[in-house]
């Protein structure tokens, strides 16, 4: 089955062409073997491939560390896609998808790793009919190793003529303003701004994406979207589970740059920010970066900040082995912002996120 375009509400000019799409395209997720790529990742672009959003006679390659033969990798690619009740048509769509997966291992500085990465993909683009190949590079991976992978990819696995490459980078996005700009530089050196993206899974939540549509769509809803009807806002993140092996990962960052810096932001800035002129990608960011420019420096005293504990059986945070002895890391944290512009002076806008947030925890 294939799509031309989806649309999200009411709001014509939000449609998603998918006129870009091209065919001979391999998309190459490295990190595979990790949590953000087997949990998130692989599912979503099954997802896209069940509902026919990705180009025709697509391929996947996962790249990583670890060491994993086809069957190996394909169990932990599909482990986290749910067919609750065995339905055929779901496992048939598994099998297929399994069917033009591959797997790659390599280190991430090597750059002789990355050229075995590029013999694979030749291997691939060797069977297409036109000369025409396009490579998507998604980095599911901690911001620790993206200068070296985009370095690598862009010297040992970039299309010079004749297709398209893309650069695909998930958040965090460093650890702080410096370490972002210093991420922001190196990536620009090897790849250019049109080549590059950088994404918040978080945006594509049905829930998140449906925001722009309650507000701008609703007449009625728009009207009472103000300081004159609101009290208070509060955007809420729980996670029922704990870290469960992924504390050194957690512990780098903590909830906050976890959390609150990107999904919850962004929550608030769509919820916040004016109409703009168009519901193009770039109209949309600059009425974000107005509310977000809007909103001062977050005061001490309206912080608070937290770590789970065992209770009733279930391990607390530093219970796990991956985590630091005595680590003061945060994985609860609630704040308070303020945004001082004439649509909502004086509403405190109230940020909370958790793991291990069970009732009894």
């Amino acid at each position: 089955m294939t799509r031309q375009r989806s649309l999200s509400g009411t709001i014509p000019s939000m449609e998603t062409h998918h006129d870009e799409l091209k065919d001979n395209t391999i998309i190459i997720v490295l990190g595979a073997s990790g949590d953000l790529a087997k949990k998130k990742t692989f599912p979503a672009l099954f997802g896209l491939y069940r509902q026919g959003f990705l180009p025709r006679d697509v391929k996947i390659v996962g790249y990583a560390r670890t060491k994993m033969d086809p069957e190996e990798f394909h169990k932990r690619e599909t482990s986290y896609i749910k067919n609750p009740n065995d339905d055929p048509e779901i496992a048939a769509a598994i099998d297929a998808f399994k069917s033009f997966s591959t797997y790659v291992s390599g280190s991430y500085e090597d750059g002789t790793a990355f050229d075995e990465l590029n013999k694979h993909l030749e291997e691939i683009e060797s069977h297409y009919q036109s000369k025409e190949r396009n490579r998507i590079f998604y980095l599911a991976l901690p911001p620790s190793v993206f200068i070296p992978v985009a370095k690598n990819l862009k010297e040992h696995c970039y299309v010079a003529k004749g297709g398209v490459n893309r650069i695909i980078v998930e958040k965090p996005f460093g650890k702080d303003l410096e370490s972002a700009r210093e991420l922001l530089g190196a990536l620009k050196q090897y790849w250019t701004e049109d080549e590059t993206f950088r994404i918040d899974h978080y945006l594509g939540k049905e829930m998140v994406k449906n925001l722009l549509v309650l507000r701008f769509a609703n007449i009625a809803m728009n009207a009472a979207w103000d300081k004159n009807s609101i009290s208070n806002v509060q955007i809420t993140f729980k996670e029922p589970f704990g870290t469960e092996g992924r504390g050194g990962y957690f512990d780098e960052f903590g909830i906050i740059r976890d959390i609150l810096q990107n999904h919850l932001l962004q929550v608030l800035s769509i919820l916040t920010m004016e109409r703009p002129v168009s519901f193009s990608a770039e109209d949309i960011r600059d009425e974000k970066v107005k509310v977000l420019r809007a909103i001062p420096p977050i005061e001490r005293d309206d912080t608070l900040l937290g770590q789970y504990v065992a209770a009733n059986g279930k391990p607390g945070y530093l219970d796990d082995e991956t985590v630091p002895p005595n680590s003061v890391c945060p994985t609860f944290a609630a704040t308070t912002l303020w945004i001082h512009n004439p649509r909502w002076e004086g509403v405190p806008f109230i940020l909370k996120a958790g793991k291990g947030e069970h009732h009894d925890q």
